[in-house]
């Protein structure tokens, strides 16, 4: 069975939110017959600034990817805003890892930025200088309009991780994925990213962010998902961000071996008395 992303209409016998930014519904994700993703069933909040937080090889990013319709899958459903994916393309947003890029493309910041704009007008219409001047905005919000003739590959990790949120930006989406967007960059890059985040949720978007370095996670996010190929825990990060659930995302298999083996003791110990 293959994923289906949705109907227009609620998906039937479920629990989900009716306003919802996304619902995620049984989704499994399989790759060589092996689950990378089981049975994943949550919601985002519409206006939440939500981290998907896990171990490597918990499913983080191919999560997202399975939301945009981009890996193959079992079997689940997707909705956005309430409607299929396909129908509602338009109003997502994606910042992809530094590492699925081609950075060696002969092509400048601006123009990269300005591809943003490509799927409300049309990747067939021309540049418009009214696009060039937009995607020029767009970098100065991410304080990059002095780069914005530089071609890509002459930029740092950090550099490029601005102009592809200044991408986003162009597309005027009301829900924003990003996989890893604060990976390998410095503490200032990473205040502006969280900054033009947070006046984007301020907006009414709903932001998505993989993310894998817990000392910030309590800070950055008001949502988060703990994930280990299945949800472990969801909800508002001062209730879920919890010692004991991420022991049961990071350490569920020593935790398992360590409570038999207390059992084992305990249980030698009757014998013993």
């Amino acid at each position: 069975m293959t994923l289906i992303h949705g109907t227009e209409s609620s998906l039937p016998g479920l629990e989900h939110a009716s306003d919802a930014a996304i619902c995620v519904h049984d989704l499994t994700v399989a790759y060589d017959g092996r689950p990378v993703l089981w049975d994943i069933d949550l919601d985002f909040p519409t206006g939440s600034f939500a981290g998907v937080i896990g171990p490597n090889g918990a499913g983080k990013s191919t999560l997202l990817k399975a939301i945009l319709g981009q890996v193959p899958t079992t079997s689940g459903r997707v909705l956005v805003h309430g409607a299929s994916f396909e129908s509602q393309r338009r109003l997502i947003g994606y910042v992809p890892q530094r590492e699925s890029v081609d950075w060696d493309f002969p092509v400048r910041a601006v123009d990269v930025v300005a591809m943003g704009a490509y799927a409300r007008l049309g990747w067939c219409r021309s540049v418009s200088r009214e696009v060039i001047d937009e995607a020029t905005h767009m970098l100065a919000r991410v304080g990059m309009e002095s780069f914005a003739l530089r071609q890509i590959g002459r930029l740092s990790g950090g550099q490029q991780q601005r102009i592809f949120l200044a991408r986003a930006l162009m597309q005027r989406a009301r829900v924003y994925l990003l996989d890893e967007p604060f990976a390998s960059v410095d503490a200032a890059t990473e205040q502006v990213i969280l900054e033009v985040l947070h006046q984007l949720r301020q907006d009414g978007a709903t932001i998505i962010a993989v993310h894998h370095d817990l000392a910030t996670a309590a800070h950055a996010f008001d949502w988060c998902v703990l994930l280990n190929m299945r949800v472990v825990a969801a909800g508002p990060t001062p209730t879920t961000l919890t010692n004991a659930n991420l022991a049961k995302t990071y350490g569920g298999r020593l935790t398992i071996l360590s409570e038999a083996a207390d059992a084992l003791r305990a249980a030698a110990r009757r014998g013993d008395s």
